[in-house]
C-alpha cells in the first residue's frame, strides 16, 4: 500500500508540479552522485564502531590469554563460543562510550563536516575509546585478585586511598607489558578512526532539503539501531543486557568475565540500586520458617561468658596455602607456607570446610564481624551503607566490653574507619596512632609484624574485657617482605608464597608476646581471612576453591579442640562467638552459630552475578530464577560433573533456601532492618 501510495504521489507531482517535481529529482541525483563511503558521516561513524569493537574482541583475547590458569576448563570451541556472546556486550558498550561523538556525526547539517568540528568529534572518540580500552587492560590484571569483572563500585572502592598515586606506580612497574600492550592498542586505534571528507555541499533549497530530510530519515534509523544494540535486541519484551545475562553462554560462572568486558560493567552499574524487592515468598512468617536472619542464641537464665575476644581478619589468607588444611595433600609435591598456623590448628578448632562469603577486603568486615554477606555488591559501597546494623562490637560494647579496631594502613584506608565506627567499635587503631613511619612498607600499610606487636601492646591497655578486630595487610600484592627477611621464607613458586610466610611469623610473635600479658588466657581468639588470592593447584581455582578460607577458634586453656567437617562461612563468626559467649538478646545475622548442632550448615556467596549455595554434600548454582548447575563439591573437588536433576527433591529444597535468603537480604536492606529492635 505505501509503495502505491508513493507512485501516485510521484505521479502527481510529475503531472500537476513538473518544475518542482524536476528540481527534487535532480537534488536527488545530485545528491546520491556524491554519496560514497568516504564521504558518508553514517558510515564513517560505523566504520569506526567496528574498529572498537575490533579493539574489544582483542582485549577478550588478550584477558583469555593472561588468564588462561583461571579457565582450565574452557576448551577451544567453548572460548569460541564466549568470544560469539560477547560481541553483544561489546557492542553494548561501544554504543554506550560513543553517545556523544555518535550525536556529532548524525546531526544531519553541513556544518559537521567542519574541520574544527571533526577535530572536537574525533578527539572525543579517542579519548572515551581510549578509556575504555584502558579499563579491559586494567582488568587483565585485577581481575586475578577478584575473579569478577570491575565494576562502578571500584571508584568507591579506592576512594579514600590517601596513596593511591603510589599504588598506581607500582602496578605499572610490575605490569609494565601491560603499559606496553595498552600503547599498542591505543595506537591501532588512532591509526585506525577516520574522519569523513566534505562532501560538495550545494546551496540551492531544494538541495538542502533533501539533505537535510535524508539525514533526519538516517538519524532515525541510526537510534532504533542503537537502542537495540543497547538492549540486546529488538523484541518488545526486551530489556537491556546487564552483567547477568553473560550466564547465558557459560559453562560455569566464571566464564562470565570472559563473556563481559570491563566498560560495559563499569558503565552498567553507575547508580544502580542493585537489591529489588523480591516476593518469592507471600507472607513473613512462611519466609522466616524457610530462614530467619533474627536469632538467640544464648540462654537467658545463665551468666553471660566474659570471655575477652580477639578476631583476626587475614589478608588473603586462604586455605590453599595451611598445611593442616591439605591432609591428605591436594597434589604431590604440595607444600604449605604457614608453620605457626598448622601448629595453632592442632591446639584449636577448626572448621575444614570453610568458605568466604565474598571476594575482596572490603567484602570481609561485614561478612565477619557483622553477619552480612556480599550480595551483588560489598555492602558499604551500596546505597544501604546508611542502615543501622548490629555488629560483634556492638553486641559486646552493649554488655560492657571496650571495643577496638587495628588495621595498619593510613587512616581511611578502604573505608574501612567508617565502617569500623558505623559497627559500633569505640576506637579505631591505624597507621596515625601507630605514628612511626619507618615500618611503612612504602605501599598498603605498617609491616605484619610490627603492627602486630602494636595490637598486642595496645590490647593489654584495653579495660578487660574487651573486643577487638585486627585485619592484617602485608599478604598483598606487590607481594613484599621487609628487607631483612628476604631470603628467611621459602619463595615457593607463587608471589604470594612468601608474604603468607611473612605473616605467619609476624603471627607467631603476636601469640608469643600476647602468651606473657595476663589479659591471655581468658580470650578467645578467632581467625580467618578476608578471601583467597593467588593459586596453583586447581581444587582451589573452582567456583567452590576460590572462597575457601581459614576459619579456626584458639581457647589457650584448650576448651575448644579438633576438626569439624560440616560446612562454615565467614557470616557464622558472629553468632558462634555470641554463642560461646552465652549472649542472649536478638540480632540479626545471616550466618548461624556454629556450636548449635539444630541449625542446617550452609554457606551462600555470590560471583559474577550467580549465587552459590552449598548445603549438606552439595553445592547448587543459580541466578536466582533458574537452578544452572548441581555439584557434588566433597567428592568432586574440581567440578567436573554437573549433576543437576539427580537429586530433585534435594534441588527444589536448596532453591527454596536460596531464595528465602536472598529475599531476607534485599527486603532487610531496602527496609532498613538488619536490626532486631
Amino acid at each position: 500500500m505505501g509503495r502505491h501510495f508513493f507512485l501516485a504521489a510521484r505521479g502527481w507531482l510529475a503531472i500537476f508540479a513538473p518544475k518542482f517535481y524536476a528540481m527534487m529529482l535532480d537534488s536527488l541525483r545530485r545528491y546520491y552522485a556524491d554519496f560514497s563511503p568516504r564521504r558518508s558521516a553514517y558510515l564513517i561513524a560505523a566504520y569506526n564502531l567496528l574498529v572498537v569493537m575490533l579493539l574489544f574482541g582483542l582485549c577478550r583475547l588478550i584477558f583469555y590469554a593472561l588468564n588462561a590458569d583461571l579457565f582450565a576448563r574452557t576448551t577451544a570451541s567453548g572460548l569460541l563460543r564466549l568470544c560469539c556472546g560477547g560481541l553483544r556486550f561489546d557492542l553494548a558498550a561501544t554504543i554506550y562510550l560513543n553517545m556523544p561523538y555518535l550525536l556529532l556525526m548524525l546531526l544531519p547539517f553541513g556544518f559537521r563536516y567542519g574541520r574544527t568540528y571533526q577535530q572536537v568529534a574525533s578527539g572525543m572518540f579517542l579519548i572515551f575509546n581510549s578509556l575504555g580500552l584502558l579499563a579491559n587492560c586494567a582488568d587483565c590484571i585485577y581481575f586475578r585478585f577478584t575473579l569478577r569483572r570491575t565494576t562502578a563500585s571500584v571508584f568507591s572502592e579506592f576512594g579514600h586511598e590517601g596513596n593511591l598515586g603510589a599504588l598506581l606506580l607500582q602496578f605499572l612497574a610490575d605490569y609494565w607489558y601491560m603499559v606496553l600492550i595498552y600503547a599498542a592498542l591505543v595506537t591501532v586505534l588512532v591509526l585506525l578512526h577516520r574522519r569523513p571528507q566534505r562532501p560538495t555541499l550545494y546551496p540551492d533549497w531544494p538541495y538542502r532539503a533533501v539533505y537535510v530530510g535524508h539525514g533526519l530519515l538516517l538519524m532515525l534509523l541510526s537510534a532504533a539501531l542503537l537502542v537495540g544494540g543497547v538492549r540486546g535486541g529488538f523484541r518488545h519484551s526486551t530489556r537491556p543486557i546487564t552483567l547477568s545475562n553473560a550466564n547465558a553462554y557459560v559453562n560455569e560462572p566464571l566464564e562470565a568475565a570472559i563473556v563481559l568486558n570491563t566498560p560495559f560493567a563499569m558503565l552498567r552499574t553507575i547508580g544502580n540500586s542493585p537489591l529489588p524487592e523480591l516476593r518469592y515468598f507471600a507472607s513473613e512468617s512462611e519466609l522466616a520458617q524457610r530462614f530467619d536472619p533474627v536469632q538467640r542464641v544464648g540462654h537467658p537464665e545463665r551468666p553471660m561468658r566474659r570471655l575477652n575476644v580477639v578476631v583476626f581478619i587475614l589478608e588473603s589468607f586462604g586455605r590453599e596455602y595451611i598445611a593442616a588444611y591439605n591432609s591428605p595433600p591436594v597434589s604431590s609435591g604440595y607444600r604449605g607456607y604457614a608453620p605457626f598456623m598448622d601448629s595453632l590448628m592442632g591446639r584449636s578448632l577448626y572448621f575444614q570446610h570453610a568458605y568466604a562469603n565474598g571476594r575482596k577486603s572490603i567484602d570481609a568486615m561485614p561478612s565477619v564481624l557483622a553477619g552480612i554477606p556480599m550480595m551483588v555488591e560489598p555492602y558499604f559501597l551500596t546505597s544501604y551503607s546508611a542502615n543501622r546494623i548490629n555488629s560483634l562490637a556492638s553486641a559486646l560494647r552493649g554488655e560492657g566490653y571496650a571495643t577496638a579496631f587495628f588495621h595498619g594502613a593510613p587512616n581511611g584506608s578502604m573505608g574501612f574507619d567508617a565502617f569500623a565506627n558505623v559497627a559500633g567499635f569505640e576506637r579505631y587503631y591505624g597507621m596515625d596512632e601507630f605514628a612511626d613511619d619507618s615500618h611503612f612498607d612504602g605501599m598498603w600499610a605498617i609491616w605484619d609484624e610490627e603492627f602486630f606487636q602494636y595490637f598486642a601492646h595496645e590490647l593489654g591497655q584495653l579495660p578487660q574485657p574487651f573486643c577487638a578486630a585486627m585485619f592484617s595487610a602485608s599478604s598483598h600484592h606487590p607481594f613484599r617482605v621487609p628487607e631483612r627477611y628476604r631470603d628467611a621464607f621459602p619463595a615457593g613458586t607463587l608471589p604470594m608464597h612468601r608474604c603468607i610466610g611473612y605473616t605467619d611469623h609476624a603471627l607467631r610473635r603476636f601469640f608469643a608476646t600476647a602468651s606473657r600479658q595476663p589479659w591471655f588466657d581468658s580470650t578467645l581468639f578467632v581467625l580467618t581471612a578476608d578471601h583467597a588470592n593467588q593459586s596453583q593447584y586447581a581444587e582451589y581455582q573452582t567456583n567452590a576453591g576460590v572462597f575457601a578460607v581459614p576459619i579456626i577458634f584458639h581457647m589457650p586453656n584448650g576448651e575448644l579442640l579438633g576438626r569439624r567437617d560440616e560446612l562454615a562461612q565467614q557470616v557464622d563468626i558472629r553468632p558462634s562467638v555470641l554463642g560461646l559467649l552465652n549472649y542472649s538478646q536478638p540480632f540479626v545475622a545471616f550466618g548461624r552459630n556454629l556450636f548449635d548442632g539444630q541449625t542446617q550448615p550452609l554457606v551462600l556467596n555470590y560471583t559474577n552475578g550467580i549465587y552459590q549455595l552449598f548445603a549438606d554434600s552439595l553445592l547448587a548454582l543459580s541466578d536466582g530464577e533458574r537452578l544452572l548447575s548441581v555439584f557434588r563439591f566433597a567428592d568432586d573437588p574440581l567440578l567436573e560433573q554437573n549433576v543437576r536433576g539427580k537429586y530433585p527433591e534435594r534441588e527444589r529444597d536448596m532453591m527454596t533456601t536460596m531464595r528465602a535468603i536472598m529475599q531476607q537480604y534485599n527486603n532487610r536492606m531496602r527496609q532498613n532492618r538488619l536490626t532486631a529492635d
